[in-house]
Order: structure tokens, then C-alpha cells, then sequence
């Protein structure tokens, strides 16, 4: 009889039963109470793409490195500049011209032998210069007074002022709002580049423009001003003069829409491709956290399942998960490995599982034959009262209390087992050292039932494995015990250990150790199930429960945790069974 295997996902599943005492009502509280405590998936799992931090930082970073080079839309003061440069060069070559042609055709002898400038002639040759031409000129004497003015002409009424208006605002008004905003940022930094206020007093003169003075002076000068609209005003002023004498000044003034505009189209040239990178980098962007954040995420909710156990609808979504893990598994990227490494975690946690509760299943039978049977002498030990009975009760009563001790301290020691190797360090092991060791100390116990111990290493190449010597050591004491167990008076069992040069499949070659002994051999059926947990073969005239039947378990546990492989087999001599042999193989170091 087989006891079933306690199972705390199956019993935190039923419903509390109402113990001798206690009402149901109060079940229901402990049922409620265990319900809360369990395990579930942290909330900060289940949040969306957009609150993803790592979403978040991989847009943040790419839309970073986007905007640097959007910073050098503050550079465009070097363009700006070089245009306005251009403006006023432009300006100083045709003020040159025009003051030439003025001092040639404007300029009269006086009876005093002094030059002066004709008004009449001024202006006359103002207007013809600069007919159709939105320049504006002025001509100042040589006190200062303003002579010619080409946005005055003279008409039958009198003069008449041209006012040139400002154009049309055309194009998008958010195009205009942006380079408003752009306008205001950037002209209202420290250090701006904010250009003096243009001023035209009613009554205008030399001493209101510094490049007229300058020039008077006979210093050609250019000045950039902005007007009470923010428009630039570039002006520039040379002298005009005769045979080196300075008889005035004239100054052209104009708008500097034309480099305003050139900046303005250089402006919405960059805020164009910014705004296509930018929403071509945004798509990206989601599109790159989502291949990664997703995928985490999911990959950290399997992980909470599998913490959180699977039963009922658990583990239907444990199977949707699984499936969705080994999909990820085939990605050729970092996310894959994770991916691949939670696979066999989780398989090797199930496997950890399964082989947890059929231990305890296992464990259960096995104690439960002593216990009934110790139960069995107590209850009939008080009730009879022959002294010779009682004392043979009492000696199945120590058997059994002994068999109980064997089996615990068994039970324990392959409990701790895995624990012991996945925590310590492996060191390199001389497995010749070791198996020599072994002999010459099993060699007193043979000797007792006069049996013969030989050790063969065939040094054909370093015997040596990366492991943990007590627990390999312990191998192969478990196999030299069942040796001289099955071993009969004068029999030979022999070590032997050498270096298989067959490759791994992991690359590397093998180092092989076999113990075999001159016994009655093992069924030949049951060659694999000896490494079963309890399964006891054991020889004739051996008494009951000496053994656990755990020692050949523990081997092949202790093996497997050193990637390597132990199995058995019959010795055949003549067509018949000549003994055993247990052979393991490890890595070779």
C-alpha cells in the first residue's frame, strides 16, 4: 500500500474542514485567511507599454540624441550674419556708385571758390538712381541738414512721403507661431543678439544716424537696426565728394526681409526633417521597447506563475505561458537565452517537484512498514504476559526503532544532497589517489571474510575530474560495501579506473571507473531499477532492513551531479553470471 503524496497546491485548493468544535463559520475564516496569503504577481507587472520605464528610457534616449543636432538651430546666427554682411556689402558698392555720380553731376562751383551740392540736382539725381528701387536714400550736407530724401517726391501739392508697408503674412500660422516662440527664445538669451531700436525723427539730420556722421567724416559706415515692427533696417553711409573734399553724406537704407526670410526658409528646412526623424525615431522607438519590454514582462509573469504554483485555471495559463517561453526561446538574441535559461529552470524546478513528491511518497510507504509493524509489537507486547514473548516482541520492537534510524539518517542525507552540490565548489579530484585510498582501507574489512581487494589504475593519462571528493568518495564506498556484501569467501573484487579517450559530446574525454566483484551477479530485468529510491536486493542470509535501499539512489544522484553516468552490469564467464560490475564514468578534468 501506497501513501499518497502530500500535494500543498491540492490542499490550499479545498475548502477548510470544520474540526471536532468548531463551526463552519469559523472555517470559512481560515479558508479566507489562507487565500489571502497567497502568492500572487506583483501589480507593477501588469502595467501598459506606455508606463514601461524601459520604454520610456529608450524613447527619452533616442529623442535625446535627436535633438542635438536641432540645438544648431541657435547656430543659425553665423548664417544669418554672413547674409546680413552680404546685405551691407551690396549696399556699400552701390552707395559708392551713386555717391560718384552725384559729386560728378550735382556739384556747382561757388564765387567763393567753395563746392557746394545743387538741392535741385541732388534730388533730381537721386530719383532717376533709384527709380523703381525699394533703397531708400538720403542726402545730408555737409552741416548735416537732410538734402534729398528718395521716399519724398515733390508734387504739384507739395512733397509726398512714400511709405513702403510690410508684406502680406502668408503660410501656416503655427509656422508662425513656432518661429515666434523661436524668435522670443532665442533673441532673449544672455548675450542675444538684439539689435538696436530705428528711429526717424520728424525733422531728420546727419547727427541722428552714427554712420552719417562717420561718413561726413569721410569713413564709409554700416549700421543694422530693427524697426518698432522687429523688421531689420540695414543702412550705410558714404561721403560724397569732389577732388577729396567731402561736400555730404549719403546714406542707403533697406529692409532685411530678404535675410530674415533666407534664415526663416533655413529654419523650417531643419524643423522639417526634425519633425520627420522625430516621428520616424518615436515609431522606432515603441517599436524596439516593445520587441524587449514586452517580452520581459511576459518572461516575469511566467516567472510569478511558476512561483505561484499551477492549479485549476493556473495552469492553463501556466501551459499558455510555457508555450509562449518556448517561442521566445528561438529568438538569436540575449532575449532568447533569457528565454531558453527560464525554460530549463522551470523544467528543472517541475522535475525538482515531481521528484520532491515522490520522494515523499516514497518515504511515507517506506516508514510506514516499521511504524505498523512497531505499532503492531507495542499493542500486542501489553497484552500478553509470557516473559519469552515479551521479549521477543521487544527485540522486533529494537529492530524496527534501528530500521526507523537507518532509514532517517538515509532519508536526511539524500535530502540534503542537492542542496550540498549545488552550494559547494568543485575542486580537482585524483580519482587514482582516491580509489587507492579506498582499497587499502576496505582491504582489513575484506580480509575478515576473506576476500581480496585489487586496485588497477591504468595511468595512461591524468585520472583526475573536477567534483566534490566526499561525495565521490562516497560513491564509491557505497559500490565497494554491496561488493563485499555479495562477495563469497575467497572472491576478488577489483578497482579499476583509466581514461577513455571516446569524446563527449560536450568535447572532452572520460575517465572510467568500474567495480566489479566474483558474486551471483543481479537480475538481469531489474539492472536499472536497483538505482530506483528503496529498491533492496540483497544476499541470502542478510538480515531485514539493515540496508535503506537508498545507497545506490544516492550514487547515481551524486553522479548525475557531476555530468556523469553510472550503470551496471553481469559478468560472464563461460556463458555464465561470473559477479557484477558497476561502472562510472566522469568528465575528465
Amino acid at each position: 500500500m501506497t501513501a499518497e503524496p502530500f500535494d500543498p497546491a491540492y490542499e490550499d485548493a479545498q475548502p477548510a474542514k470544520a474540526r471536532p468544535g468548531q463551526d463552519s463559520a469559523e472555517a470559512d475564516r481560515e479558508t479566507t485567511a489562507r487565500e489571502a496569503k497567497a502568492p500572487e504577481a506583483p501589480s507593477h507587472r501588469r502595467r501598459p507599454a506606455w508606463r514601461s520605464p524601459l520604454t520610456r528610457r529608450v524613447l527619452a534616449l533616442n529623442m535625446l540624441v535627436l535633438l542635438i543636432p536641432v540645438l544648431g538651430l541657435l547656430h543659425l546666427d553665423q548664417y544669418r550674419q554672413s547674409l546680413i554682411d552680404s546685405e551691407l556689402k551690396a549696399l556699400q558698392v552701390q552707395a559708392e556708385t551713386f555717391a560718384l555720380a552725384i559729386g560728378s553731376d550735382a556739384v556747382v562751383d561757388a564765387a567763393s571758390g567753395e563746392q557746394q551740392l545743387l538741392v535741385d540736382s541732388t534730388r533730381q539725381t537721386v530719383r532717376l538712381l533709384l527709380a523703381g528701387s525699394t533703397v531708400r536714400a538720403r542726402v545730408f550736407d555737409r552741416a548735416g541738414r537732410l538734402t534729398a530724401n528718395s521716399f519724398v517726391l515733390m508734387g504739384p501739392g507739395g512733397q509726398v512721403t512714400v511709405t513702403e508697408l510690410p508684406p502680406l503674412e502668408t503660410g501656416n500660422s503655427l509656422v508662425r507661431w513656432i518661429d515666434g516662440v523661436y524668435d522670443s527664445v532665442v533673441y532673449g538669451l544672455p548675450g542675444d543678439h538684439g539689435l538696436p531700436p530705428y528711429k526717424e525723427p520728424v525733422s531728420q539730420s546727419a547727427e541722428d544716424y552714427e554712420e552719417a556722421l562717420a561718413a561726413l567724416s569721410g569713413d564709409a559706415a554700416g549700421r543694422v537696426r530693427a524697426d518698432g515692427d522687429g523688421r531689420m533696417v540695414l543702412s550705410f553711409a558714404v561721403p560724397v565728394q569732389r577732388y577729396r573734399q567731402v561736400l555730404g553724406t549719403l546714406m542707403l537704407t533697406k529692409d532685411g526681409d530678404a535675410v530674415a526670410q533666407a534664415v526663416r526658409d533655413r529654419r523650417h528646412d531643419i524643423l522639417l526633417v526634425f519633425g520627420v526623424a522625430l516621428a520616424v525615431t518615436v515609431l522606432l522607438s515603441l517599436y524596439l521597447a516593445r520587441t524587449i519590454a514586452l517580452p520581459i514582462r511576459r518572461l516575469a509573469e511566467a516567472a510569478d506563475r511558476v512561483r505561484g504554483g499551477s492549479s485549476g485555471t493556473r495552469q492553463r495559463s501556466s501551459k499558455n505561458q510555457r508555450g509562449f517561453i518556448t517561442s521566445l526561446s528561438r529568438r538569436h538574441d540575449e532575449i532568447g537565452d533569457l528565454a531558453q535559461a527560464l525554460q530549463q529552470m522551470t523544467d528543472a524546478l517541475h522535475a525538482r517537484m515531481q521528484a520532491i513528491e515522490g520522494f515523499a511518497a516514497d518515504v511515507a510507504h517506506e516508514i510506514k512498514n516499521p511504524l505498523t509493524s512497531l505499532r503492531s509489537a507495542v499493542e500486542t507486547a501489553s497484552r500478553i504476559e509470557d516473559a519469552e514473548q515479551q521479549k521477543k516482541l521487544m527485540s522486533i520492537i529494537v529492530d524496527d526503532v534501528q530500521r526507523l534510524d537507518r532509514l532517517i539518517s538515509d532519508i536526511s542525507d539524500a535530502s540534503r544532497l542537492d542542496a550540498e552540490l549545488a552550494r559547494a565548489d568543485a575542486e580537482e579530484v585524483d580519482v587514482a589517489s582516491l580509489l587507492g585510498t579506498l582499497a587499502d582501507v576496505y582491504r582489513s574489512v575484506g580480509e575478515e571474510r576473506g576476500i581480496k581487494i585489487s586496485c588497477d589504475t591504468q595511468l595512461r593519462g591524468p585520472l583526475k575530474v573536477q567534483g566534490l571528493e566526499g561525495r565521490l568518495g562516497q560513491v564509491f564506498r557505497n559500490l565497494l560495501s554491496n561488493a563485499i556484501s555479495f562477495s563469497p569467501s575467497g572472491g576478488t573484487i577489483t578497482l579499476q579506473a583509466r581514461r577513455d579517450n571516446r569524446p563527449r559530446a560536450e568535447g572532452g574525454d572520460w575517465v572510467e571507473i568500474t567495480v566489479s566483484d566474483q558474486g551471483p551477479g543481479l537480475p538481469q530485468d531489474k539492472l536499472d531499477a536497483i538505482f530506483d529510491r528503496f529498491y533492496s536486493e540483497r544476499p541470502e542470509g542478510e538480515k531485514f532492513g539493515t540496508h535503506s535501499g537508498l545507497g545506490l539512489s544516492i550514487s547515481k544522484q551524486i553522479v548525475d551531479a557531476h555530468d556523469g553516468v553510472i550503470y551496471a552490469e553481469n559478468r560472464f564467464e563461460q556463458g555464465k553470471v561470473a559477479g557484477a560490475r558497476f561502472i562510472v564514468r566522469l568528465p575528465a578534468a
